[in-house]
């Protein structure tokens, strides 16, 4: 199996990993580090050097109750990033929902559209079908980040996290994108009880039935917290049982901050 990508066609006949910089404020697992942009760079490096396959790097967090950035604002914080990182040698993804972002990110050069509310945005669809080659991962996201906690799923979450990737992809299939380029992720926290988190990683396997490859990201989340009792900083131990778990599942790419613990994992 392969995702195939503006500059890179990724082998995942082993697990890859994908490391994390959030080019923002307000990270709930960083608070900032990697705001400024020059930081944001030398996070990518350190990356590299860890062993991470993949950078994803986003301007806009998403943590609950996370509040809306500006078109202009979330520009300003990943372009400078993009413009550098695509000059790395390794596949490089920004994560965003605005069509505006996609598209001066693939202007850059970029590989992967990593988008949280998997190309609903008007728009969002048709940049990733012209560009013609970039890879796209769709993730399912329960409401939206300022309310999906307050308000969180109701019932057997696996069937509808199923239907709605089922249905992202096809859609995307219609407008000429190659499942080649298509990775699905069941979006672990967003708007998920802590049941319901586990519920999608005892079953991951049956989101694998969809014939796309899948990636998970369990890295630090407030499930693990609210398991173990540990506060976001003193997750790792759970950060990467939760990684080998989804891996043991049929998972194919794990987006993870902690890159080398990961990888020697």
């Amino acid at each position: 199996m392969h995702w195939q990508t503006s500059r890179f066609r990724i082998d995942l006949s082993r697990p890859r990993v994908m490391g994390i910089v959030n080019a923002t404020p307000d990270s709930f697992s960083d608070g900032g580090a990697c705001f400024a942009p020059a930081a944001a760079l030398r996070h990518c490096e350190d990356l590299l050097r860890e062993g991470a396959d993949l950078l994803d790097i986003g301007g806009e967090a998403s943590r609950p109750g996370a509040a809306p950035v500006p078109l202009e604002e979330e520009l300003a914080r990943v372009e400078p990033v993009l413009r550098e990182a695509v000059k790395l040698g390794v596949p490089v993804s920004v994560d965003t929902f605005k069509p505006e972002v996609m598209q001066r990110a693939l202007d850059l050069g970029v590989d992967i559209i990593n988008d949280i509310r998997a190309l609903q945005e008007p728009g969002a669809a048709l940049v990733v079908a012209r560009h013609g080659a970039c890879g796209v991962c769709l993730m399912h996201m329960h409401r939206d980040p300022q309310t999906m906690q307050l308000q969180p799923m109701d019932g057997d979450v696996l069937p509808q996290v199923h239907g709605f990737l089922a249905q992202a992809a096809a859609r995307l299939r219609v407008l000429g994108v190659d499942a080649q380029r298509i990775v699905l992720d069941p979006g672990i926290g967003f708007g998920k009880t802590v049941a319901q988190n586990f519920s999608l990683l005892a079953r991951q396997a049956e989101l694998a039935e969809l014939g796309y490859p899948l990636l998970v990201g369990w890295s630090r989340k407030s499930s693990l917290g609210a398991v173990t009792g540990r506060a976001v900083q003193d997750r790792l131990a759970a950060s990467l049982a939760a990684a080998l778990a989804c891996v043991a599942r049929g998972a194919h790419v794990l987006r993870v901050h902690d890159v080398r613990e990961t990888v020697d994992a």
